[in-house]
């Protein structure tokens, strides 16, 4: 994998990935109440994204068209078509966030880890994203990385947070 001014640019699923995303689809054949859950330990083996590529290879593998995957990747925020880092920092972005100072948080990650909102650090370990709601109002603001929540932070404790990440401290 690539990182061009932010940007992957390069995708290639490997045999090993391969291998693990089609381990991973065959359950969906006994699991199939379980295909959110399926899907998204799928795209934690493709460089935390879902491309054409790996949709193609799941629609094989269960069964389901690559149009009904879609619908689910195109609907849910924490999938994505596009590859990311290994960790991926989302930040709510609605009025209760905003009012108690998430965008100076936002601005203390950009600052701590060089990237911007939608970019993708060049050693490709972190990728930063916004979304619309963690559905934690009353504890913002609050980042999410990787489906774990952090809240009640402040620029300084999500500097350290992410100083944190950046030491491999935390996995």
């Amino acid at each position: 994998m690539k990182v061009q001014n932010g940007k992957i640019t390069d995708f290639v699923i490997t045999k090993a990935m391969e291998d693990k995303i089609i381990a991973e689809a065959k359950r969906y054949k006994a699991e199939p109440h379980q295909l959110m859950r399926i899907l998204l330990r799928i795209q934690r083996i493709s460089y935390n994204s879902f491309p054409r590529e790996v949709c193609t290879l799941v629609s094989r593998e269960t069964g389901l068209s690559e149009a009904a995957l879609y619908s689910y990747i195109s609907f849910y925020s924490m999938i994505s078509e596009s590859p990311r880092g290994k960790y991926v920092v989302r930040m709510c972005e609605s009025a209760p966030c905003h009012i108690m100072g998430a965008r100076d948080v936002m601005n203390a990650v950009e600052k701590t880890l060089g990237i911007k909102a939608g970019e993708t650090t060049p050693n490709g370990l972190f990728t930063i994203e916004y979304c619309q709601c963690l559905g934690l109002c009353e504890k913002s603001p609050a980042i999410m990385v990787n489906g774990k929540v952090y809240s009640d932070l402040t620029p300084g404790s999500a500097t350290r947070l992410m100083e944190q990440y950046i030491r491999g401290e935390i996995e």
